[in-house]
């Protein structure tokens, strides 16, 4: 019996898959608990609708993430702190120093979590990688100037 599966079940498939269960195990198991509906030709078709919708979802939301790349590519930001001796900071600069730096000077609304970068902890010049989707990344440099 072909079934749709509505949850991720382990070692049979995951959810939204169309997948050929024996006929006692869809009716005694999988059916009554609703892990899964009986494949018809109206619950295929609302399946691809599914499907494609999701996928011109993800295909708006890789194109805005590419879109905010260029914007930031290669762009420099500059952050002025007090520092001590030998150019150390007092505190550091993290990941939301620079997400509101980036808000401020460029106007875009950046996640601190999507920005990989150590906490600068001295003057200078640093580049930070900036992973806006799976595969869509940009680097900046961000330079630390002293008061």
């Amino acid at each position: 019996m072909k079934v749709i599966l509505l949850v991720d079940i382990k070692s049979v498939g995951k959810k939204g898959e169309v997948i050929n269960a024996s006929d006692g195990y869809a009716r005694n198991f999988l059916l009554p608990k609703k892990f899964a509906q009986e494949a018809t030709d109206a619950t295929l078709h609302i399946l691809n609708q599914k499907s494609e919708n999701e996928r011109k979802k993800k295909l708006s939301e890789i194109e805005a993430a590419q879109k905010q790349a260029e914007q930031l590519k290669n762009k420099k930001i500059e952050i002025v702190v007090k520092a001590g001796e030998g150019g150390r900071l007092f505190g550091a600069i993290t990941t939301k120093d620079i997400a509101e730096k980036i808000k401020t000077q460029y106007n875009l609304d950046i996640d601190k979590k999507k920005i990989t970068a150590n906490t600068i902890k001295n003057i200078g010049t640093y580049e930070v990688e900036i992973k806006l989707y799976a595969e869509v990344s940009t680097k900046m440099t961000v330079v630390v100037i002293e008061k």
